[in-house]
């Protein structure tokens, strides 16, 4: 196997790589004045006709990457059902499509996106028109393969894996097995990964043949612009300290990243009772509202967002000013990937982590693997303390706020827990799903 190292430091173009006029043309009105390393490094093998391995960080332009390449060969060859483009997240799923549909506009690409969370048969509708290209979840995919009479991908020409570690940390080996014993095995294929798992290097070996390996990010690191810090704080002052800093910072864009979906809810209902235009985003919601949340964010409708690790990685939000770390993230990757969404494409950003006295031994071990220690946010103590009782009563609104969340979908999450299937391509149900099948229980009706 080949391996290329990213040293380029000269400025090449998209046309030195070999892109033609007409998505040169696209790659300057989506305002892509140059290659990123990743896109130096992929694009001129990809146009040569060889399988890729790509290893780069989140951020760092794999879309491109493989997007471009495709949709060259798709204007030599066109053909429907031409390339297939596999990730984890149905967030990430429609960002890609936006991305194709940017690029391949003036060559009238069609996409679409196949996940769960979206009606089966409004989703075979649009398959039974055979665009060009299909971006989808492991889970969904699989259904529309065994359940939509006429659909298969036995023409497909490019077979993508985006997020290709996450995809297998999530468990979706199985399904990923389906979808590649129905695909042609004359095909080319671009895997795509921020790190080389024992589980993406199987992978490899298995289904790439003569690929070439291309990696612009040998170690975990954060860029250069990001202002690191951190504040250690009892966990009762979490929300003081929290409403403390939105206060401090004003009308700027910021993403807390929190650890489970109760508290993402909650902490977000306490701050819209202070004030604050915050809106959550997990993995329970449904899809439009997900969207939702994420296009009011995006548009500056809302400046907060609250959110769990499914908009950790690969999201693109022009400017995020500030990422919070209400919880500190299990593992310490995970830590690079959330405030990797601030100080993105040259601009700078601030990222504050919360450390709990519980969390103490989960923060070392991301100063480890920075190899750094993070600055002490500067705080007033006796400016937050005036916010106790302020912030005491917030937190009994959205305590009852809750309750009566619960008692309104309480019975309708339980029908939706009992027929859970895979085309719910969220981590929690992924949990469930395993669990149920060691057990022996059916989860597919």
């Amino acid at each position: 196997m080949e391996t290329q190292e990213s040293d380029i430091e000269t400025k090449l173009t998209f046309k030195d790589l070999g892109i033609n006029d007409e998505l040169c043309a696209a790659c300057d009105r989506m305002g892509w004045k140059e290659p990123t390393a990743i896109q130096k490094e992929a694009i001129p093998i990809a146009l040569k006709d060889r399988d890729v391995i790509g290893l780069a960080e989140t951020g760092s332009g794999k879309t491109g990457a493989f997007g471009l390449p495709v949709l060259q060969a798709l204007i030599a060859h066109p053909q429907r059902l031409f390339a297939l483009v596999i990730t984890p997240t149905r967030e990430l799923a429609f960002q890609i499509k936006e991305q194709f549909e940017a690029l391949g506009k003036a060559i009238g690409v069609s996409c679409c996106v196949i996940i769960g969370g979206l009606d089966m048969t409004a989703q075979a509708l649009e398959l039974a028109k055979r665009p060009h290209i299909i971006v989808a979840t492991p889970g969904r995919l699989v259904d529309h393969l065994e359940k939509t009479k006429g659909f298969n991908l036995k023409a497909l020409k490019y077979l993508i894996m985006d997020e290709a570690d996450r995809i297998l940390n999530m468990d979706f080996e199985e399904e990923i097995d389906k979808i590649l014993k129905v695909l042609p095995r004359e095909r080319r294929t671009m895997l795509f990964s921020a790190t080389m798992t024992s589980k993406v290097n199987k992978l490899q070996r298995a289904h790439l043949r003569d690929a070439t390996r291309v990696e612009v990010s040998t170690k975990y690191q954060t860029v250069s612009k990001l202002q690191q810090n951190m504040l250690f704080i009892p966990c009762k002052h979490k929300h003081m300290y929290l409403t403390y800093i939105l206060n401090e910072i004003g009308n700027q864009t910021v993403i807390i990243f929190c650890a489970t979906q109760l508290t993402t809810l909650r902490t977000a209902l306490m701050l819209r009772n202070l004030g604050f235009s915050a809106i959550p985003l997990y993995g329970k919601m449904n899809q439009n509202k997900r969207l939702g949340a994420l296009n009011k964010f995006k548009s500056r409708e809302r400046s907060i967002l609250l959110a769990t690790d499914v908009a950790s990685r690969g999201l693109d939000i022009p400017r995020v000013d500030y990422v919070i770390n209400f919880d500190v993230p299990l593992h310490s990757k995970d830590y690079i990937h959330r405030v990797g969404r601030t100080a993105r494409a040259g601009l700078s950003g601030i990222s504050i982590t919360f450390v709990s006295q519980y969390e103490v031994e989960v923060y070392q071990r991301i100063e480890q693997l920075l190899n750094m220690k993070l600055d002490v946010y500067p705080t007033v103590q006796e400016e937050v303390l005036v916010l106790q009782e302020r912030v005491a009563e917030a937190e009994r609104f959205a305590k009852l706020e809750m309750s009566r969340i619960d008692e309104k979908t309480g019975q309708k999450s339980k029908r939706k827990f009992n027929n859970s299937n895979r085309g719910d391509d969220t981590e929690e149900s992924l949990g469930v799903r395993k669990r149920l099948k060691k057990k022996g229980g059916n989860f597919k009706k």
